[in-house]
């Protein structure tokens, strides 16, 4: 599934950025991040294999909620200058373009 490898390709990115965190201090948001975008190709994963459309219509919902939260640990650890706006700029395309792809996956099911 498209979206799936569009998260993997998140993961890869997020994490080759929060390496350049500094290490003391940031423990906490580094893992907060790391851990919310990690779920989201395994979560899309398991629920590609249910059976319920109404199941799987909730999961992208929660999806989109999880995506907001992980855009507001980046903008939260670019206000603490972890990251630069240079760093920031590969996960706003990535972000964006699951997003439309959660959209549109949800609108398909009925």
């Amino acid at each position: 599934m498209e979206v799936w490898k569009e998260a993997i390709n998140l993961v890869k990115k997020l994490y080759t950025i929060t390496d350049k965190f500094p290490p003391s201090g940031n423990f906490g948001l580094t893992k907060q991040i790391r851990e919310a975008v990690v779920s989201r190709p395994a979560n899309i994963a398991a629920e590609q294999g249910r059976n319920s459309a109404k199941g799987f219509r909730e999961f992208l919902a929660v999806s989109l909620d999880s995506l907001a939260e992980l855009e507001t640990q980046l903008k939260i650890a670019k206000e603490i200058k972890c990251l630069t706006h240079e760093d920031l700029n590969p996960w706003g395309d990535a972000l964006d373009r699951i997003r439309k792809m959660i959209k549109s996956r949800s609108q398909g099911i009925k």
